[in-house]
């Protein structure tokens, strides 16, 4: 319960960081829109997209993080908490959890892999193991309809995430960190491909782009290959619409 304690206390309470996370989503969710949000965690950047008038589904596998957010939104009509992990199809999910932080609990082996041993990852532990329910994008269109935004910060798990997806969304993001680059230039080229035209990047927790436009996927990757390995992680923005 500490490590959910502490996601509560760093993400919640802030008015500073709420008021810099709504304007910096306002261009991407309007009032009224559909938004999934996948890896909800405890549900900070889905309390930006309630503020700015967003229908919210936020997907999280994990039941200490569930139930909070069920706490949370309990009379919020708006909100769907749906436990269950996102990934490439449905059915059984197996979730390495880091008890003493669970924001980068994670799915993918691959990401297990990569942080051990890494430097700024020492100290990181997945101390535990559960069976979670699994879905996938095109599931959760099919249940709640087409979103206008997806934002997918599921450690390491995203272009699974990705592979759940048949068709192109007005706008989505991903998490990248900078122990996985390759995977992050999977996900762009399985976006390309899905009809996703534009791309931008933010860095780290950071509620600004740190390029000017909107740019190609070959230049968003050649930024990403770039980056010093203690830029740590960030998140790519993709469109399939115009401004």
């Amino acid at each position: 319960m500490s490590g959910l304690r502490r996601s509560l206390e760093a993400y919640y309470g802030d008015p500073a960081r709420e008021a810099a996370m709504d304007a910096f989503y306002a261009p991407l969710v309007r009032p009224g829109d559909l938004v999934f949000d996948v890896g909800a965690h405890v549900g900070d950047r889905l309390g930006s997209f309630r503020r700015l008038g967003a229908r919210v589904v936020a997907v999280e596998p994990q039941p200490l993080c569930t139930r909070a957010l069920r706490a949370l939104y309990a009379d919020d009509g708006r909100v769907t908490v749906v436990e269950a992990a996102c990934g490439a199809c449905t059915g059984p999910v197996r979730l390495h959890v880091n008890s003493a932080n669970p924001t980068i609990s994670t799915a993918s082996a691959g990401f297990l892999q990569a942080a051990g041993g890494a430097g700024g990852w020492e100290d990181e532990i997945w101390d535990a193991e559960i069976e979670v329910a699994g879905t996938t994008l095109d599931t959760l269109v099919a249940a709640h309809g087409v979103p206008g935004f997806v934002k997918i910060d599921v450690e390491g798990f995203e272009d699974a995430v990705l592979a759940g997806l048949s068709r192109p969304l007005p706008a989505l993001s991903f998490e990248f960190t900078t122990i996985e680059r390759d995977l992050a230039a999977h996900c762009l080229d399985r976006l390309t491909r899905l009809g996703f035209t534009t791309f931008t990047v933010a860095l780290g927790d950071e509620m600004a782009f740190a390029l000017d436009g909107w740019r190609p996927a070959g230049e968003v990757a050649a930024y990403l290959r770039a980056l010093p390995h203690e830029a740590n992680s960030g998140d790519v923005y993709a469109r399939a619409r115009p401004a």
